[in-house]
């Protein structure tokens, strides 16, 4: 937590070089993520003219469950954060901008690194296996094509279908 008041007495700003513990408190706003671990933000955070400047980056190991074969991975990420605050007080002065609403007396660094997780989460996880292979899941009278082998398969449909294939190859000679 960072309070207003030491933001405001400090020209220089405030600055931070801290390791989360968020865990717990991330797993239970998204049931998808399976760990997090090694959060590390390092920044400062700053007051100019009514606005706190929060500048920081942000490191963190994410496991998540593969997008194709629900396997765990791992993945390794790094992000820089800008965000602008201004206190509730403040708000009429500053019409017209994007800032975020403080509605205490404290940026909640957590609360923001974890927002900034949430909003980053990749939609496509693959493990090195399914990165390398074109082996794609399937099941009883179903299966999963990549774009291209679709196309494929798709034109040899097309060819399949027309009725002069049957033609093709007789005048060769």
């Amino acid at each position: 937590m960072l309070l207003l008041s030491e933001i405001r007495k400090r020209a220089e700003g405030v600055a931070f070089n801290d390791d989360l513990s968020i865990k717990e408190e991330l797993l239970n706003r998204d049931a998808g993520i399976l760990d997090i671990k090694d959060v590390h933000v390092v920044g400062s955070v700053t007051y100019d003219q009514g606005l706190y400047l929060l500048n920081y980056k942000l490191d963190y190991i994410i496991t998540l469950p593969s997008s194709r074969s629900m396997t765990p991975v791992e993945l390794k990420e790094s992000q820089l954060i800008d965000e602008i605050f201004i206190a509730q007080a403040d708000v009429a002065d500053k019409k017209g901008m994007v800032v975020l609403v403080l509605e205490g007396e404290v940026i909640d660094l957590a609360e923001s690194v974890i927002d900034n997780i949430l909003l980053n989460v990749p939609l496509q996880v693959l493990t090195e296996e399914e990165i390398n292979g074109d082996d794609m899941p399937s099941g009883a009278n179903w299966s999963v094509f990549t774009e291209s082998q679709y196309d494929k398969l798709r034109a040899e449909k097309k060819k399949a279908d027309n009725p002069f294939s049957a033609l093709d190859g007789v005048f060769e000679d």
